[in-house]
């Protein structure tokens, strides 16, 4: 109980600083701890809804300006959430492995070719394309255990010009949708383990609000950069938890 309510306050701080669901630390750190991967993700999701609510609301004063085509996504990515419990079901703890893999390492790319600032205004994009976006990452987050701002931030700030520190304020509002959706997919299919992931959810509270204190002091080249590291250390981690 006491090693998940750690998980919990590490993985809350790395959501509230770096926007994200905290899926990626906290899957890999229940698969070294024994957990397998259907679980890790079960625990994730319901670890999410906690963090990724407090984490928008604590946000909200300073990201009001994302919050509009965040709507329109998190309605997509919820409905693609919903799905999530589908894939889970009919496909191979190695397979949603080798997936989570796959998507770091397009996150890290993407974020290392892309300036943390745009000189030039976002693009504007349609809200159909906002919801296919959404719709597409929440049911590939939420299927390997992650909100989706992993997968997001890129999207935000490579196509759609959004600032480093703006996307991933807009990235952790979004796992609001994507972790509720994946919550009940799971629920409804078995796969959800309601008591450990209390314990890591209520933990991750007191970390969310640390680490979202710590980004708004932080410069965004030098974000950019903790953001990369976070991500190449988590890469390297899961190639070793797959392939070795």
């Amino acid at each position: 109980m006491f090693e998940l309510a750690a998980f919990g306050v590490i993985t809350g701080f790395i959501s509230g600083f770096f926007g994200v669901g905290g899926g990626m630390i906290l899957v890999p750190l229940l698969l070294v701890s024994g957990y397998v991967m259907k679980e890790a993700v079960a625990i994730s999701i319901m670890q999410m809804v906690f963090s990724s609510i407090y984490g928008s609301f604590l946000n909200s004063k300073k990201a009001k300006g994302v919050l509009k085509d965040g709507i329109i996504i998190g309605i997509g990515g919820f409905v693609g959430g919903l799905q999530s419990g589908y894939i889970v079901t009919n496909v191979s703890n190695e397979f949603l492995q080798y997936l989570f893999v796959l998507i770091l390492f397009y996150s890290v790319i993407k974020i290392f070719i892309t300036p943390a600032e745009h000189e030039c205004e976002q693009k504007s994009k349609n809200k159909l394309t906002l919801f296919i976006i959404g719709f597409f990452t929440g049911l590939i987050a939420m299927s390997i255990g992650v909100g989706g701002s992993v997968i997001l931030t890129p999207i935000l700030i490579g196509f759609l010009k959004y600032d480093l520190k703006a996307a991933t304020a807009l990235g952790l509002f979004f796992v609001i949708f994507s972790s509720i959706a994946g919550f009940t997919s799971l629920s409804l299919s078995g796969h959800m383990l309601f008591t450990e992931g209390l314990i890591v959810g209520i933990g991750s509270l007191i970390g969310v609000y640390f680490g979202i204190i710590l980004k708004n002091k932080v410069h965004s080249k030098s974000y950019k950069r903790y953001i990369l590291i976070l991500n190449t250390i988590i890469l390297v981690i899961m190639l070793y938890k797959t392939f070795l």
